[in-house]
């Protein structure tokens, strides 16, 4: 079924013959063709105007079609290129495949093949439009992640990774968990020139090491009990995107061996099978555990650290830098303040002062859930200390040094309270601070302190 306008169809090929077949073929099912009998006066037609597809004849005069395809695949990254050629065997689908095509058709073709091929293109464009569609509503649906900070060391951090995005590098991300290394992963993909390709996700913890392999790397049929149809695996499905290894730290020793291989040589093999496949995938890798302490405990392959350790960035907990938690905590409300339709603006000075002192030990993720159940439960239009859970309203100050990656203001308030504390009055505390009484009683009232 076409498209309601049809599409907008290229046709690079040298013979002059082909390209007015292919454009009375595509324009018997409703589709624009427009042509081209060289590389270069593609690039023209493709600057001037938007296709839908390119077919692309890999013997193009005394061009290399294969560097045409790469070239087309970096220039205009969303654009299919079917290729075709007179000279088609398994091995010349398969090598215009790993060079980002589309699909090929073997010359000559008949309008039916012609037909399939342009209707899978069409099918694969409703489906992304589809993808874009859910993911746009799913963004409503979900907060995201401000990837800004106030801390000097997380933006040093940010900053590294964002820069390493634009290479292959294999990336390690590691912290505790709800700091939101997922989400920095999906960023440093959206923002690489692999933002196009594919985004897989492999979990690791709490499976078996057959599972695992077979899940990362697939199988053939009959491969075991149960291995009733052959499976790709998540490595085939990343080729040319990202894969990330969520909790690297709990991949089993056996895993380990192919992991490595697969990021030194790109090759893996399918349980069942002999036959040894290549997968180019930049991979990033998140982790809570200490790997370092694991390497030691022989728990971890020594290599294969080291191979993730190129770009490796610590995601810090919320507790080390408080300087954030105020922007955090407005993105959430303002997130779930217009999600539920409420009328919300902000927090009292008594609730975000809370929200400050309180240490965050499940993080980013904590948050989230003490803002959507403010936003929920508060009758006014600011979210006040009766809005929060009673247990971060008791909880006692996360105790901060100096050094620490915490606020003056925060430090301030932590020290006037432990002088306040051991002084026998007022005007003895503001003497061992160094201000004077009024100051003191003011910046008492303001911080709350007793």
């Amino acid at each position: 079924m076409s498209l309601p306008k049809g599409m907008k169809v290229l046709i690079i090929d040298d013979e002059k013959s082909i390209r007015h077949i292919t454009s009375l073929a595509v324009r018997a099912e409703g589709h624009e063709a427009t042509v081209a009998e060289s590389s270069q006066a593609a690039l023209l037609k493709l600057r001037e105007d938007q296709y839908d597809v390119a077919f692309l004849d890999l013997r193009l005069g005394d061009e290399d079609g294969l560097v045409v395809l790469e070239e087309l695949g970096k220039r205009y990254p969303r654009l299919p290129v079917v290729v075709f050629t007179a000279y088609a065997t398994v091995e010349t689908a398969v090598n215009a495949m790993r060079h980002g095509a589309f699909d090929y058709l073997e010359k000559p073709f008949t309008p039916e093949q012609l037909r399939r091929v342009v209707s899978r293109v069409e099918q694969t464009q409703r489906l992304e439009r589809r993808i874009s569609e859910l993911e746009k509503e799913m963004a409503s649906r979900i907060p995201g992640y401000d990837f800004e900070s106030e801390d000097p060391g997380v933006r040093a951090a940010y900053d590294v990774l964002f820069r390493a995005a634009g290479t292959a590098a294999p990336i390690l991300l590691w912290g505790e968990s709800g700091t939101g290394k997922t989400a920095l992963a999906h960023e440093i993909h959206r923002i690489s020139p692999l933002q196009s390709r594919p985004f897989v996700t492999v979990k690791c913890p709490g499976y078996s090491s057959e599972w695992l392999d077979s899940e990362l790397f697939g199988y053939a049929r009959g491969a075991f009990a149960g291995a009733l149809k052959e499976s790709w695996g998540k490595v085939a499905a990343a080729h040319g995107g990202t894969l990330l290894l969520d909790e690297i730290g709990e991949l089993p020793m056996e895993i380990q061996s192919k992991l490595l291989r697969l990021l030194q040589e790109n090759k893996y093999e399918r349980l069942g099978e002999a036959r040894t496949r290549v997968a180019e995938v930049r991979i990033i890798a998140v982790t809570n555990r200490d790997l370092p302490a694991a390497v030691r405990a022989k728990r971890f392959r020594e290599d294969l650290f080291y191979r993730l350790n190129v770009i490796s960035v610590e995601v810090p907990p919320l507790r080390r830098r408080a300087a954030d938690i105020p922007r955090v905590a407005r993105n959430f409300l303002a997130f779930f303040a217009g999600q539920l339709s409420r009328p919300i603006t902000g927090f009292t000075p008594e609730a975000m002062n809370c929200l400050q002192r309180y240490s965050w030990p499940g993080n980013v993720r904590e948050v989230r859930n003490v803002l959507e159940r403010a936003v929920i439960i508060t009758q006014g239009s600011k979210i006040g200390l009766e809005d929060l859970p009673e247990s971060i309203r008791t909880s006692p100050p996360v105790e901060v040094t100096p050094g620490a990656m915490v606020t003056l203001d925060e430090l301030e308030r932590q020290h006037i309270s432990k002088v306040l504390v051991t002084a026998e009055s007022m005007e003895a505390a503001a003497r061992t601070l160094g201000i004077d009484p009024a100051t003191l009683y003011r910046k008492r009232k303001r911080m709350q302190l007793n």
